[in-house]
């Protein structure tokens, strides 16, 4: 599923091709993707895209009358092609801009693309997100405030994007190596010391990602059509049995809330 990165690889790539350019027309093929998409968007024409801004994992067209909001789903990925480019079996949505298109591939169906007018209030789906990680927000201090009698383990929390955003499964485990922090400590068990290794850590792990360019598993290409390759220079996700770039000691998979957690059993010490 594409993660913080990946949208961020995505905006950034979209904001550089089409910012300041004005639609010239929408054509829906497939409305049924996790929420069907609304007849609103077909309003979009002679609209100017203003910016392309990110929350979390969703992609903000500014449109200035409203928001187009766009989430990837498992898999995703947003184009922009020349115009006139045949569209695919899983090619669902295309935004057209005179010589080039935007264009929305979603194999499975679980992305979504929404209208939130101007003079509405928050879109639902953005009004109870977490903090997001590379904003100067999340910082030891108030990692260690928001840990505070939560049980869950560390990976589990970090995951949950009630409380940060964005941080998915491979760079949970890359940021919690990089801490030195165990991924089944429970969360309110961190110290503060820990709190503050472990918010530099989700920063450092989220922007090498971007870096590189996130990381493709299976969908995901950015929106010229590059894959992402960070899964190709990970520290322990996916490498069990393989020994430890920092000490050599085998990584450990572990399974936590039905998905795989990598770790170094020995850089990774439970505390007493």
């Amino acid at each position: 599923m594409p993660e913080l990165p990946e949208v961020e690889v995505t905006r950034r790539g979209l904001a550089r091709a089409l910012a300041g350019r004005r639609v010239s027309a929408v054509i829906v093929r497939e409305p049924r993707l996790r929420w069907r998409v609304p007849a609103a968007v077909r309003a979009l024409p002679g609209l100017t895209l203003r910016a392309v801004r990110r929350r979390a994992k969703y992609l903000l067209l500014d449109c200035g009358d409203g928001q187009l909001i766009v989430h990837l789903g498992m898999s995703g990925s947003l184009r922009v092609l020349p115009a006139g480019s045949a569209p695919g079996k899983h090619d669902h949505v295309d935004v057209e801009f005179g010589d080039c298109v935007l264009r929305l591939r979603d194999p499975r169906r679980f992305g979504a693309v929404l209208w939130r007018a101007r003079a509405d209030a928050p879109h639902p789906l953005l009004a109870r997100l977490g903090v997001e990680p590379l904003s100067r927000k999340l910082d030891g201090p108030r990692l260690h405030a928001m840990t505070r009698g939560h049980h869950a383990a560390i990976k589990t929390f970090l995951m949950d994007s009630r409380r940060v955003v964005g941080v998915g499964n491979i760079y949970a485990s890359e940021s919690l190596f990089r801490a030195r922090i165990d991924p089944r400590t429970a969360a309110q068990r961190l110290s503060r010391a820990q709190c503050a290794r472990l918010a530099r850590a989700v920063k450092h792990t989220l922007r090498a990602a971007i870096r590189a360019g996130g990381s493709t598993l299976r969908d995901f290409v950015g929106s010229d059509g590059a894959y992402g390759c960070f899964q190709q220079r990970t520290l322990v996700y996916d490498r069990a049995g393989e020994p430890c770039r920092r000490c050599g000691t085998p990584v450990r998979r572990i399974v936590q809330g039905q998905r795989s957690t990598f770790y170094c059993p020995a850089c990774q010490r439970r505390r007493a």
